[in-house]
């Protein structure tokens, strides 16, 4: 029987642990679990010891669990856990704590320039250096006793194969510990002796090793299962893609989730600007990516708190009412600094508010794509793919883009294959996007760009 791949995905508001099948990739099973968080030693810290339990009885209830030869680990930004001599966790902070604005001013002064670490200031703990550097200062004893500090992705390679790395997709994810062009650390990590409690980098493919003999025991999984090194969530979606295309013509790819994450390959770093949460993360080869973000699956479900797909009527109902969401429900963004008001929205049903939060989040990808000055094909990946008003709304406001849709169904499938070292099998060709022909809907944008903050 053909080989299979578990990749197990830790994102910020979910977890989901999937089996694929390289040959004809599908996804052939996927369960997931909301994510919480925990309060010990004074912080607010991932759960990770409830995310552990139950990725293993997950994989105990696995399907076909003697054809699994390769576990991937996908994993959200901002995020390390800091771990003792004898491997015990010592701290997993929560980047959304706001104790970690404590330490802003004294840390500002140690940060490099955005010219070269391209990691804008970003609020509570969204630069990881900015925790390390709070925890060093106000949990000394506990710092004092980290011999190592995991990335994300990585620290669950490591629960599974007992091996220890670290990768460049996280460490280039607005951390502050990162040099992109010099693709080195930061001095600010160098000075502090932070670099050197990062285990060696490795390449996000490599085998860390088999799994640990007692989870093979505990889920009756192959004990010769392989972990591979593991990647940064966003970096996964743009890889995705890179891969299907197999070249470097411009792309950009909008990985959507709690942040909506939009990378493009041509973007010049020149165009990015600290203040706007304008950044530039690394792929999996340590290239810089110009990347913008906003926080727009948290902020679609502050607009609209019911579950409704939004349709073309309840779109023509926000444009009768003159519905309006304006900037920003959420940390982070293009206005990070201003907070959101809603216009004329009182009398919407909660399929309106889902038109009106849809309308919100492509109006703000629209503006987040010509900060970035996207020229080349546009990819719209993870939730908001699957919402096709937020497609068609997107082809409306970008006639000169090509702007192309993957189902959620096929999310990272050849990513996984390839981080997992077993080619994919077939290779899905995405969806084109169809502007809608709706009247009102430029003299909305043009409104709404006029309305907001300056």
């Amino acid at each position: 029987m053909p080989p299979l791949i578990v990749v197990i995905d830790v994102g910020k508001t979910n977890s989901k642990l999937s089996l694929v099948e390289p040959g004809s990739g599908e996804t052939l099973w996927r369960v997931t679990r909301a994510n919480g968080t925990v309060v010990a030693a004074g912080l607010r810290q991932l759960d990770v010891v409830a995310i552990e339990r139950w990725l293993l009885d997950m994989l105990r209830s696995l399907p076909h669990k003697d054809r699994v030869t390769a576990i991937v680990p996908i994993a959200h930004g901002a995020a390390a856990v800091l771990v003792d001599e004898q491997g015990a966790n010592m701290v997993a902070p929560d980047y959304e704590d706001p104790a970690f604005d404590e330490a802003d001013d004294a840390y500002e002064s140690e940060r490099d320039d955005f010219q070269e670490s391209y990691s804008p200031r970003l609020p509570l703990g969204l630069n990881l250096g900015r925790q390390l550097y709070f925890l060093e200062r106000q949990r000394p004893l506990l710092f004092a006793k980290t011999r190592h500090i995991l990335l994300y992705p990585q620290y669950w390679a490591w629960r599974l194969s007992g091996a220890m790395a670290s990768e460049v997709t996280s460490l280039g994810c607005h951390s502050d510990l990162w040099l992109p062009l010099r693709r080195t650390y930061s001095q600010l990590a160098q000075n502090r002796h932070w670099a050197q409690l990062f285990p060696p980098l490795r390449f996000a493919a490599d085998v860390l090793g088999n799994i640990r003999a007692e989870i093979a025991q505990a889920t009756g999984l192959n004990p010769v299962c392989r972990v591979s090194c593991g990647i940064h969530d966003s970096n996964a979606s743009y890889l995705q893609q890179r891969l299907a295309r197999g070249d470097e013509r411009p792309l950009c790819v909008i990985s959507s989730g709690t942040w909506t994450v939009i990378m493009a390959n041509e973007t010049e770093l020149g165009r990015l600007h600290a203040e706007h949460d304008m950044l530039a993360n690394v792929d999996i080869f340590a290239s810089p990516l110009g990347t913008a973000r906003f926080m727009g699956g948290r902020e679609y479900a502050l607009i609209a708190p019911s579950s409704a797909q939004p349709d073309r009527s309840a779109l023509s109902g926000v444009l009768r009412h003159g519905s309006m969401a304006l900037p920003s429900f959420a940390p982070g963004g293009l206005f990070a600094r201003t907070t959101g008001r809603l216009l004329r929205a009182n009398e919407l049903t909660d399929l309106e508010c889902a038109a009106l939060a849809t309308l919100y989040v492509s109006l703000m990808s629209d503006l987040t794509l010509d900060s970035l000055g996207v020229d080349g094909d546009i990819v719209i990946d993870g939730p908001f793919a699957a919402n096709p008003l937020f497609c068609q709304l997107l082809a409306t406001w970008r006639p000169a883009n090509r702007v192309f849709v993957i189902e959620r169904s096929d999310t990272n499938v050849a990513a996984a294959c390839y981080l997992g070292g077993i080619p994919c099998g077939i290779t899905r060709n995405p969806t084109a996007a169809q502007p809608l022909q709706l009247q009102g809907l430029e003299d909305y944008r043009v409104l709404w760009r006029r309305l907001l903050p300056t």
